[in-house]
């Protein structure tokens, strides 16, 4: 099948197409006489193999040294050892994401629990010092000499 073929089955642009091809993930690709490209039914898969990898977390590199240049030969141990890593990074970045929301949750807290009188810079010191992010605390609720700017404040 020609690229505007394979680019509507795929739905995928034909620039990406030969984009994957140029790269050598694509790798089926034939010429006609007329220069045309050729692809057989076997690109449909390994596109579909393609965006599906990337959406799992795969780059392109990764992909490069996963794919076969013939899909009747994977090499099995390799694509189980390659799976089991992009799982445990996925892990990794789950654990790395659920900390930052947990920390993210506890700093919205802090911010949304500004005392009535407080303005938002006094709120920003106190918020900034619990956190051990800024200089400690001294200042009371009663300081108001940093009212009206916008820097640094936590509303």
């Amino acid at each position: 099948m020609r690229i505007g073929e394979l680019a509507k089955r795929s739905g995928l642009a034909p620039s990406r197409i030969r984009f994957y091809e140029k790269i050598g993930l694509l790798k089926t690709v034939k010429r006609t006489p007329n220069g045309y490209r050729s692809y057989p039914p076997e690109a449909l898969v390994v596109l579909d193999l393609i965006t599906t990898a990337q959406g799992a977390g795969f780059s392109l590199d990764e992909l490069r040294t996963l794919l076969p240049s013939d899909l009747n030969q994977w090499e099995h141990t390799s694509l189980v050892e390659t799976l089991q890593r992009k799982v445990q990074d996925i892990e990794a970045l789950q654990e790395q994401l659920a900390d930052s929301k947990t920390k993210l949750l506890e700093l919205l807290t802090e911010i949304e629990s500004k005392p009535d009188d407080m303005d938002c810079a006094t709120n920003a010191k106190r918020v900034l010092s619990q956190f051990g992010l800024g200089e400690p605390d001294s200042s009371g609720p009663d300081d108001q000499s940093n009212e009206g700017t916008a820097k640094g404040s936590l509303a």
